[in-house]
């Protein structure tokens, strides 16, 4: 059997993408506000798009890797739709490994 015969099972694709300065925002979460500055984009296995923000403590410091919902933001949901796009067409374009 070659390689080429084998099916390939994907159990997950994500990405990280960084939320430009001015869409930012804050969120609270036990007690400590966090300015959300990354989402993390997963695509479900029906096609759909699932994101969750993380960020960092507005006090500084590390902070516990919490995340926290995507508002519902047409211009949050833009950027969403735009990043799968944008990773849809680097993904496309692999030279394969190494």
């Amino acid at each position: 059997m070659s390689s080429s015969d084998v099916a390939v099972e994907v159990s997950a694709l994500a990405i990280n993408v960084v939320v430009p300065e001015d869409l930012r925002w804050t969120d609270t979460r036990r007690g400590e506000e966090f300015l959300l500055t990354t989402l993390n984009v997963r695509l479900l296995p029906d096609g759909r798009l699932a994101a969750k923000a993380y960020g960092r403590p507005t006090a500084g410091g590390r902070g516990a890797y919490v995340s926290f919902p995507v508002p519902d933001r047409e211009e949050l949901a833009a950027l969403v739709s735009g990043a799968a796009d944008r990773a849809a067409q680097l993904w496309s374009a692999h030279r394969g490994p190494g």
